[in-house]
């Protein structure tokens, strides 16, 4: 079957004569313009798509998927409660946890952070602290002993070390005939963990649940129990499914809601990458307006000769609209194409320019992520190709028009 010639007359003009070698390179400026907009689109997106998992993966290694906190300052049958939810079928793990904020004292000073006592060999099953030690063991929390694992930042803020002494001060105090003192008790430094979050390694610290009940004279009560579900995203149809697994009267919140405001905060700034970098790729489309402006002026006398042949305006408003439409193409594919193999291999691409230019774009002693993580989603590239590709169409829309409306006797008068 032949192609219709509007087809074959738009590929045709994409390539121009040996005289307007001006309009061929006006045209591969625009092509290598949106293929330029287009890699940097989706390299962006996939490393934002990183960070938010890094970031993600660091934050739950502190905060369970599902919380369950009692209602009246604790939950006295936790055994009972934890069985209760691993009876849910995509309940993985559960572990009790006993929670309050205290004072620390220590060479640095005093420091006040949230005090968390936890059976280490439950908290491994919802947590992943034991990855995040960098000295001493989550295994040196035995009870009785009274042992601490502190935060990076709050070990650094006191000044203190592995195996040094500090003071804990809890906010629930001993009646005395001088009136109510604060419980203070000294604890050794047994760890040090480092989450990469400042918010939990300059005010966590982790000591035996056993240690804590006694501390806080909480008998065998606990703060609550925290639930790791097979799917994270899950969690806020499961923490109301639970509801019907329960038989305590107790608060039920999973991750997305302890960390709302962090995450759309998150989102919301991709979402404004992705708006400023398609207005690059709109300025790399529209530079195709003023390609086939030029085209359309440099080709009138062709034009003329095809509406004397009986072509009619919307056949030779095809012809450049698919003229255009071709550039967009090529420029969106190899945009396509560079932009993910750059976000698949940005992990050697990156510390490859670092070594050339003799520079570290993010330092380890000012960041705690210290490469560049990317996480390529194919539904952002599809959405970056139809942006790019719907721009492309509707630059070539005003000049295939103007081409349309081009007077024959006017255009072939001076010929």
């Amino acid at each position: 079957m032949a192609l219709p010639y509007e087809l074959l007359i738009g590929l045709r003009y994409t390539r121009a004569k040996r005289r307007n070698h001006f309009i061929s390179f006006i045209s591969l400026a625009s092509m290598l313009g949106i293929a330029l907009g287009v890699a940097a689109l989706i390299v962006v997106l996939s490393v934002m798509n990183g960070f938010q998992k890094e970031l993600r993966t660091r934050i739950l290694g502190v905060v369970s998927h599902i919380e369950i906190t009692g209602m009246g300052g604790g939950l006295a049958d936790w055994s009972r409660l934890t069985a209760e939810a691993l009876r849910h079928p995509e309940v993985r793990a559960a572990a009790p946890f006993v929670q309050s904020q205290a004072m620390f004292n220590g060479d640095g000073g005093v420091k006040g952070a949230v005090v968390r006592g936890i059976l280490p060999d439950r908290e491994d099953q919802v947590a992943d602290f034991r990855h995040a030690i960098r000295s001493g063991s989550l295994d040196a929390l035995q009870p009785g002993e009274f042992g601490v694992v502190l935060g990076g930042d709050l070990a650094r803020s006191l000044r203190v070390f592995t195996g040094d002494k500090v003071a804990l001060i809890a906010p629930q105090g001993t009646v005395t005939p001088a009136g109510l003192v604060p419980r203070l008790k000294s604890f050794r430094v047994v760890g040090i963990f480092e989450i990469g979050m400042y918010e939990y390694d300059s005010g966590l610290a982790l000591i035996h649940m056993t240690d804590a009940q006694r501390l806080l004279q909480m008998d065998d009560r606990v703060s609550g129990v925290r639930l790791k579900v097979d799917d994270l995203f899950s969690a806020p149809r499961i923490a109301r499914e639970l509801v019907g697994y329960i038989s305590a009267d107790a608060w039920l919140h999973d991750w997305t809601k302890s960390h709302a405001n962090f995450f759309r905060a998150v989102q919301i700034e991709k979402t404004m990458m992705f708006i400023i970098l398609s207005l690059i790729v709109a300025v790399a489309a529209f530079n195709l307006v003023s390609t086939l402006v030029m085209a359309v002026t440099d080709k009138e006398a062709d034009i003329a000769i095809l509406r004397t042949l009986g072509a009619r305006p919307p056949s030779i408003m095809a012809v450049f609209v698919i003229q255009g439409a071709l550039v967009g193409f090529i420029g969106l594919a190899l945009g396509v194409v560079g932009g993910v193999a750059l976000a698949l291999n940005i992990d050697v691409v990156v510390p490859a320019i670092e070594r050339l230019l003799g520079v570290q774009f993010l330092s380890k002693e000012v960041y705690y992520i210290s490469d560049l993580p990317s996480e390529l989603q194919w539904g952002d590239v599809w959405g970056v190709t139809l942006i790019a590709f719907a721009l492309a169409l509707l630059a070539t829309l005003y000049p295939s028009w103007r081409a349309a409306r081009v007077n024959p006797a006017e255009a072939l008068r001076y010929e």
